[in-house]
């Protein structure tokens, strides 16, 4: 993909092109809020009294004691942490590839990763003192681990969701309505993810005194891309503590999906100064390189289109548009991947080179979710295929040397419609 250098413009509120600046990796992010130049902070004056909020109660939360303990004791007894970090015996024997780890987010409450920053999040909207939440959701285990949390939490909760997902996975809307939350459709626009976080955008800046955002993604306006990714570094921590003590050495390479991108973020995050450790961000290919057709971002180098510098919803990124800057329709077999931008510190970890990006197609992610059910007695989510897939297809780059941790970021059970539908009779 082609990086121009140039200057960042004055802040919109509209989706715009403009041109990154050139700048050197650092670790963490050169200023608050910025991953070099992606980030920051676009939103209507409306939001910039809740998100000042938001920052300052966050900072005040991670040196508080009380808050912390609360937190991990949340994750350990209610969420089920830590995540076991498995050896795939029969697929790495299968693949004849690298050594293959699971990372088994799969295994927490309610199904993925989803739910660690929903904890993380419902705290901090206790600690503000507002008794409800906003939740936007695709493939509905962000909303179902909203629902949860304010359910445990006593808050109320109403959840947005696309229509078009919420047909592809009503067992995860029936779940959000059995634990109480309240859940509308969204017919505008695509009726998927971005349309939701639109939705869900518009009742917080109508109802900012009581309502707290829990938004899923390392996506939005700062401090949500730095909040979300530190919720979910604890993906890493474990990992490489485990792999150590697995291994006795660090993996060389890690695999995840990446829509928005937390689960991958949260995985890479910890390793993220560890040069010899390769990071492998899987994106949603679809069922062709033509815009509309794929959620490709960062994929260029395969041939996928649309892709730009941009503001989208509360932050600077790549975003697919087409020549006139439009929001370009996406397509995708899994609907948590199904997003025209990705979290601006991949934007960023992609233009140093330190983390790498490639799309698979639609089928490959099928043909991958049932090659790990059939060696590993594991169903995956979708999502979770995705960066399956785009290992198998680089097992001839491996050596036999090699080591990885793949992030499985969620459980197959909201995809089984779509799962019988497409590959036949699984027998």
């Amino acid at each position: 993909m082609t990086r121009p250098s140039g200057s960042v413009p004055i802040p919109s509120r509209c989706t715009i092109l403009v041109q990154p600046m050139s700048t050197q990796l650092t670790i963490p992010a050169t200023t608050p809020g910025r991953f070099g130049p992606y980030g920051g902070r676009y939103v209507p004056e409306t939001l910039m009294v809740p998100l000042f909020e938001l920052e300052r109660v966050y900072e005040l939360a991670k040196a508080d004691p009380a808050f912390q303990a609360r937190l991990q004791d949340l994750l350990k007894n209610f969420a089920g942490r830590p995540t076991p970090l498995q050896f795939a015996a029969r697929l790495t024997a299968k693949l004849g590839g690298p050594r293959i780890y699971l990372k088994r987010e799969d295994l927490l409450h309610t199904g993925a990763h989803k739910i660690n920053n929903a904890i993380g999040q419902g705290l901090l909207a206790v600690k503000m003192g507002k008794p409800r939440i906003i939740a936007e959701t695709g493939a509905g285990q962000h909303g179902v681990a909203s629902a949860t949390v304010a359910a445990h939490l006593g808050l109320q909760c109403t959840v947005y969701m696309g229509t078009e997902d919420m047909a592809r996975q009503a067992l995860n809307v029936a779940r959000m309505r059995m634990l109480g939350a309240e859940v509308i459709g969204v017919e505008s626009g695509s009726r998927t993810l971005k349309d939701a976080i639109n939705e869900a955008m518009r009742d917080w800046v109508t109802n900012v005194r009581t309502s707290h955002y829990l938004l899923g993604s390392v996506l939005g306006a700062h401090p949500y891309p730095t909040m979300v990714r530190d919720f979910q570094a604890v993906i890493g921590r474990e990992a490489r503590a485990q792999i150590l003590e697995a291994e006795k050495r660090l993996p060389t390479h890690l695999y995840a999906c990446v829509g928005g991108g937390s689960n991958s973020i949260g995985l890479f995050y910890e390793f993220l100064k560890d040069a010899d450790v390769k990071l492998v961000g899987i994106e949603a290919g679809g069922r062709g390189n033509g815009l509309g057709e794929h959620a490709a971002r960062l994929a260029a180098h395969q041939g996928f289109t649309g892709a730009r510098p941009g503001v989208l919803q509360g932050t600077y990124t790549y975003v697919l548009q087409n020549e006139d800057g439009q929001i370009a329709a996406t397509h995708s077999i899994s609907a948590g991947l199904d997003y025209p931008a990705v979290g601006p510190e991949h934007a960023w970890l992609a233009d140093q080179h330190r983390a790498e990006y490639a799309a698979v197609s639609d089928q490959a992610a099928l043909e991958a979710a049932q090659l790990l059910s059939r060696t590993e007695g594991i169903i995956p989510a979708l999502e979770s295929a995705h960066a399956i897939a785009g290992l198998i297809e680089r097992l001839p780059q491996f050596k036999p040397s090699d080591l990885v941790i793949l992030n499985l970021s969620g459980r197959g059970d909201k995809d089984m419609d779509t799962y019988t539908r497409l590959l036949g009779k699984l027998t």
